[in-house]
């Protein structure tokens, strides 16, 4: 197992990439603690299902948007396990919006859980890796979104840009102390919330796509792993994108676009 007993948190962990991101790290046995929002329920149904398939997890329930919520959290993992092995910054909304139309309250909330939200936790963890000069490993997740730009999207696009930027700064600051901070971007994944505002998400980007298909939430697990374990050791500050080649090329979905902003109906 190539996580075997590194404790590992995973923020936004109760659904989507981050649950089956949670979910593969405790099959290569991760004891993994779930981050979500208190009022998250589904997020209990991702512990559930680890134990019952004999892996080690459990909840911690904070909006990671707060820097108080963050510092309790870790506290709580010092106390209880006294060391953080692997960070995996997921935690993260979309915020739709015409570009026109877009209100501050909206770029507030986008901004203090996406990047606010992301630094805060790898401040508290790197201090934690540190203090045990065992090193670690932090993991930002961005997006496709950062480098090609896809309309209603201005918020999302800034925050991931900013995450990537933030993870140079973080690993270079970080590497004397055996702490590597890397990033991936997924591109157009058929997560639940994608599929209920797109019903034809599938078929839209799969048009685009070089691989002529969009990815699986559980194609994450696999790039998320190798930069939590041994074996990119040597790897630090640098960033890909897991999407199928669109990146490459860069065609674009209108109308799966048009059918987000419309049905996301003020959603994160």
């Amino acid at each position: 197992m190539r996580l075997d007993k590194k404790i590992a948190l995973v923020t936004g962990a109760g659904k989507g990439i981050g649950r089956e991101i949670a979910q593969g790290f405790a099959a290569e046995g991760a004891i993994v603690i779930i981050n979500d929002l208190p009022a998250a329920d589904y997020a209990k149904d991702v512990v559930d299902g680890i134990s019952s398939r004999g892996g080690k997890a459990e909840l911690y329930a904070a909006d990671v948007s707060k820097v108080e919520n963050i510092r309790n959290m870790f506290r709580y993992i010092e106390e209880k396990y006294g060391r953080l092995d692997i960070l995996v910054n997921n935690a993260g909304i979309t915020g739709w919006s015409d570009f026109f139309n877009t209100e501050e309250a909206l770029f507030d909330k986008v901004i203090n859980l996406n990047i606010k939200g992301t630094l805060f936790c790898a401040i508290e963890a790197a201090k934690l890796m540190k203090k045990n000069k065992n090193g670690g490993s932090i993991i930002n997740i961005s997006s496709i979104c950062s480098v090609l730009s896809v309309k209603n999207l201005i918020c999302y696009s800034t925050s991931k840009g900013g995450i990537e930027a933030m993870s140079k700064q973080m690993a270079v600051e970080l590497a004397p102390y055996k702490i590597r901070v890397n990033t991936f971007g997924p591109g157009p994944i058929n997560t639940a919330r994608n599929l209920e505002e797109d019903p034809e998400y599938r078929e839209n980007w799969g048009r685009v796509v070089p691989m002529k298909r969009t990815g699986e939430p559980e194609e994450m697990i696999g790039p998320a792993v190798f930069l939590a374990s041994d074996e990119s050791s040597y790897v630090t500050g640098q960033l890909f994108y897991v999407d199928g080649g669109w990146s490459v090329q860069g065609k674009f979905a209108e109308d799966s676009m048009d059918s987000q902003l419309k049905n996301s109906g003020g959603k994160d």
